[in-house]
Parts: C-alpha cells; sequence; structure tokens
C-alpha cells in the first residue's frame, strides 16, 4: 500500500534551472563576460564539476570554486573564488521560486493521508535554505539530502536509505522527479514504483511521464 510520495526537489519542485540561468548573467556581466551563449556555458561547466561533488570526489566548496574559476577563467586561491563564487551565489538564492504546480500538489498528498519526502543530490543546509525561502518547507515531512548519505542517486543505497528514514517499505513510495536515471531508472531498480516529470517533453518515449505535477495520479 502507497505510504508516501518522494518528490525531487531541484527542477521538480523548484525551478533550479531557471534560478541559475537568470543569476548567472548579471553576475558574469559584472566580471566582463558577455555573450548569447553565457547561460549555457555557465550549465555546461557547473555540471560535471557538481557530478564529481555528488560521486564524493570534491567537496561542495571545492565544486563551487572550480565553477567559479573555470568559468571567470582565473588562478585564484580558495579565498578569492570563495568571494568570486559569492556574488553569483546571492543573485541564485534570490531567484529561487517553486512552480506553480508544487504546493498544491504536496498539500493533495497529504491530504490524501501520505507523506510528502523530498529526496535531492545536494548538500543539506544549502537546500534546507532552499526550502524555507521558497516557502516549500512547511508542506514536507522529510527532507532527505544526500550529502547525510553515503551515495547519492542513483545509488541504489540513496533510495533505501531514504525509505528507511522514512520509516516504509521502498514498495510503500513512489518517486516523482524530471531525471530519468535518478528519479526513475534509479528508484525502480531498488523497488520503488515511479513517475518522470517532464515538463519539457523530453522523453516522450517514457512512461509512466506527466507534464506537469497537476497531472500527477498514484
Amino acid at each position: 500500500m502507497l505510504s508516501a510520495i518522494v518528490f525531487d526537489l531541484d527542477d521538480t519542485l523548484v525551478d533550479q534551472a531557471g534560478a541559475a540561468r537568470r543569476a548567472v548573467v548579471g553576475w558574469a556581466a559584472e566580471h566582463g563576460v558577455t555573450g548569447f551563449d553565457v547561460a549555457d556555458r555557465w550549465d555546461a561547466i557547473s555540471g560535471p564539476h557538481y557530478q564529481r561533488y555528488q560521486r564524493r570526489e570534491i567537496s561542495f566548496e571545492e565544486q563551487r570554486r572550480a565553477r567559479a574559476r573555470e568559468f571567470l577563467e582565473v588562478e585564484v586561491d580558495d579565498r578569492e573564488a570563495d568571494a568570486l563564487f559569492a556574488g553569483y551565489l546571492t543573485r541564485y538564492e534570490a531567484q529561487w521560486a517553486a512552480f506553480d504546480d508544487a504546493v498544491p500538489t504536496l498539500r493533495r498528498v497529504r491530504e490524501a493521508g501520505l507523506r510528502t519526502v523530498v529526496l535531492t543530490n545536494g548538500d543539506d543546509a544549502h537546500q534546507r535554505l532552499k526550502l524555507d525561502l521558497t516557502g516549500l518547507a512547511a508542506e514536507i515531512d522529510l527532507l532527505v539530502s544526500t550529502s547525510t548519505l553515503p551515495a547519492s542517486k542513483p545509488d541504489l543505497r540513496a533510495y533505501l536509505l531514504t525509505c528507511e528514514r522514512a520509516g516504509i517499505a521502498p514498495g510503500e513510495a513512489l518517486m516523482v522527479g524530471n531525471s530519468l536515471a535518478h528519479d526513475v531508472l534509479g528508484p525502480i531498480e531498488a523497488g520503488l514504483d515511479a513517475v518522470l516529470l517532464d515538463r519539457h517533453d523530453a522523453h516522450p518515449e517514457a512512461t509512466p511521464r506527466i507534464r506537469t505535477l497537476h497531472d500527477l495520479r498514484w
């Protein structure tokens, strides 16, 4: 019997990609970096460094420094790299916003007697701040950030330990998220049910698939 719905956070409940792209334009211009491809270049640089953090190869702070150094093409020490990244971070956090369908869906889940759980590949303090600033904290029963786990999604341990913390069996959980690998294939292998949230129609062949959280059924 279904007991909980486990949501991804970034680009599922919160428009993380949009916030990042809007923030980087102003930050880059401040440092003399302009052009139509600024946001795309930031995405291309950020992704591999963040994945290294998720694989536990570098720390959360180190991936931030690496992104700032590579994007701005500067050789600076850690203190200077932190200061540079802070200029982006302030803009980024100011842009955080929940999708319009997030709160209504979380409330609908609770009204059905189910728990709302978030499983996110990220730093726990950073993701808790994101929930607070977007107004989602009060709508969540349990947050599990993979910085508090021995492995990140799509490692099976991430899903199994989340279920353990929620006090449920994997078969009692439904995972919902925007990543086919992290939020569908991984959870299914771990014994959860899963639904892909495909806001941008990137995976028309996937099933089950929804285009908005308003369409979520269980």
